[in-house]
């Protein structure tokens, strides 16, 4: 566990950052090979550019509005110093999916048969980016109360919260979790869904665990419920999928319908 890589010419490199790039670029090499075959295949380069700029916007909004807001209400210079670090993997996500939608409309392409394909690719980039919160010391844990757990080294910022102390291995598990929900996905791919689904799927499985865990979470503040930002994002995703997994379902039912009469 290294914050700090190594530095060349007094620039640091640092672990999250690293791993983060490589975590992104294994994503993208997965959607190639998912794509192969089809026409989407061509425009994921295109996609790539609004994802990670809608990416990179929701990750600080979600960090700043719905995390941290009560440090940032107190610190409203910093919202926009993003290189001080600060980005939330939900927001991400969302924003990331709202930019898919608006390239697939302004393309003309299905952005749930889209996603459907690279689904898969998310959940695998999300298990490696984990890594790189644990090499960071963030999204940790909180005490364990007992000799389980990890014992963060100095310079992260789990160790100046609470020390040298035995913390849960939340962002370990989750990373755990993620790669169990990739397998899932492909098992799923073996069936035939309405379009749509198997990105759904995802977003609900994912948002179980990320819900469950949230529970073992040592750097989130707390609200309605004493539940986090990060449960309310879930089973927020979680009910909204439900429903458009039902309008989606009567959509694939209706055509099938009007194919069968004529």
């Amino acid at each position: 566990m290294k914050v700090i890589l190594f530095e060349i010419g007094g620039f640091a490199v640092r672990s999250y950052g690293l791993v983060v790039v490589l975590a992104i670029l294994l994503a993208l090499g997965a959607a190639y090979y998912f794509a192969k075959n089809t026409a989407y295949r061509n425009h994921l380069s295109g996609v790539f550019i609004y994802v990670i700029i809608g990416a990179m916007i929701g990750a600080r909004i979600w960090h700043v509005f719905l995390f941290q807001w009560p440090y940032y209400s107190e610190h409203p210079e910093l919202i926009f110093a993003i290189w001080r670090g600060g980005i939330a993997i939900q927001g991400a996500l969302i924003g990331g999916f709202l930019a898919a939608a608006l390239y697939s409309r302004l393309h003309k392409l299905s952005f749930w048969e889209f996603a459907d394909i690279v689904a898969p690719a998310i959940i695998l980039g999300q298990a490696v980016g984990r890594i790189a919160c644990f090499l960071n010391g963030d999204a940790y844990g909180a005490p364990t109360d007992s000799g389980f757990g990890i014992v963060y080294p100095e310079g992260t910022m789990a160790y100046d919260r609470y020390g040298s102390q035995p913390l849960w291995p939340a962002e370990v598990w989750e990373g755990q979790w993620n790669l169990i929900v990739f397998a899932m996905l492909l098992i799923l791919k073996n069936r035939n869904w309405p379009t749509g689904f198997i990105f759904l799927y995802y977003n609900i499985l994912y948002s179980i665990g990320r819900f469950s865990l949230e529970f073992l979470r040592g750097d989130s503040p707390r609200y309605a419920l004493d539940w986090t930002a990060g449960q309310w994002t879930s089973i927020s995703v979680i009910l909204l999928s439900f429903i458009v997994m039902g309008f989606l379902y009567s959509l694939e039912k209706k055509k099938s319908n009007m194919e069968n009469n004529f």
